[in-house]
């Protein structure tokens, strides 16, 4: 008779987010009648037993991320807890107004859980990356929004947005952390303390800013969440307000936030990730996070200048 593996060792080699939210989802479904489920055929594959099990709770609409958000919402109206997922692309920049509708002028709670990141695909080219979705979710009110830097982490945020009744949004990405810098806290944990200044690294850039300020005098806050802003661990940690932010999405995305927590006190910021201007070379992810400046030896050289240059040396 085959071994009946824990849960724990289901996950051993299951390293991936996509692939463990796939895992998670499932079982909470099996276990919670209130959660639902609306797939755009992303990820559909993995989801084929619960989809026959559950019809009326797990529904695959196929390419219409439109209808994928209003079916969410309705089922939130009907007293459901709906997920909805696909490609970061899909998910928010093309259905945007049926976010804005259907979710928020509504009222009504759901779980958006994303692929793609910003470049996981950009072998598919422009449609398929999205570094511009966090900042669309900014413009409206009330996201939770969560960027976890490895599967362990995705699970964490997942189990905690299925216990929740609000709106989430779960960015789940393939570019990882090795570390699990993040267990459940409701706050930043700081990674690094250090008299010269702060970095706040979001999510899966994490073990390479670690690397890049290995030697540098600094604190390093990891935020697994971006929203809320936890102004209460940046505040008391804070030795200079010289601040750098990493994201792993358009650069200057939470830049409102970090000067909002410090809008008593004087300070420098340094916003650092997906520039804005557009490659058209499609490339690996590797070679993106390269060209956007995010490898280790790129950080270590915009921190060390960044810190170098105090505001008491310009005056």
């Amino acid at each position: 008779m085959d071994k009946v593996l824990t849960w724990e060792e289901r996950f051993a080699d299951i390293n991936a987010m996509r692939q463990r939210f796939a895992l998670v989802m499932s079982e909470l479904i099996e276990k919670n009648p209130s959660l639902a489920l609306v797939l755009a055929d992303i990820t559909a594959e993995r989801f084929t037993n619960i989809i026959s099990a559950y019809p009326d709770r797990v529904v695959n609409v196929g390419i219409r991320e439109q209808l994928m958000i209003d079916i969410a919402a309705g089922m939130s109206l009907a007293g459901l807890r709906p997920f909805a997922h696909t490609f970061s692309s899909f998910l928010i920049e093309r259905p945007f107004e049926q976010i804005k509708i259907g979710l928020n002028h509504q009222q009504v709670g759901a779980v958006l859980v994303s692929a793609g990141a910003s470049y996981d695909l950009a072998v598919d080219g422009r449609t398929h990356q999205s570094p511009a979705d966090v900042a669309l979710l900014n413009t409206l009110e009330d996201w939770k929004i969560m960027i976890p830097g490895n599967a362990k982490e995705a699970e964490h945020a997942i189990r905690k947005a299925a216990d929740d009744t609000g709106l989430y949004y779960i960015r789940l990405s393939t570019e990882t952390n090795m570390a699990t810098y993040w267990q459940e806290e409701d706050a930043f944990s700081v990674l690094k303390s250090g008299t010269r200044g702060t970095i706040v690294s979001v999510g899966p850039v994490t073990d390479r800013v670690m690397a890049a300020c290995a030697e540098l005098d600094i604190t390093v806050l990891y935020a697994p969440f971006i929203s809320p802003f936890d102004t209460e661990t940046l505040l008391r940690t804070l030795t200079v307000p010289d601040i750098v932010i990493v994201e792993p999405y358009l650069v200057g995305t939470s830049s409102f936030r970090v000067s909002n927590a410090l809008k008593q006190i004087p300070h420098r910021l340094l916003a650092l990730g997906v520039q804005q201007k557009e490659l058209r070379n499609f490339g690996t992810p590797e070679e993106h996070i390269r060209a956007h400046g995010l490898d280790v030896l790129s950080l270590r050289k915009q921190f060390t200048t960044f810190f170098d240059h105090r505001i008491d040396q310009v005056r």
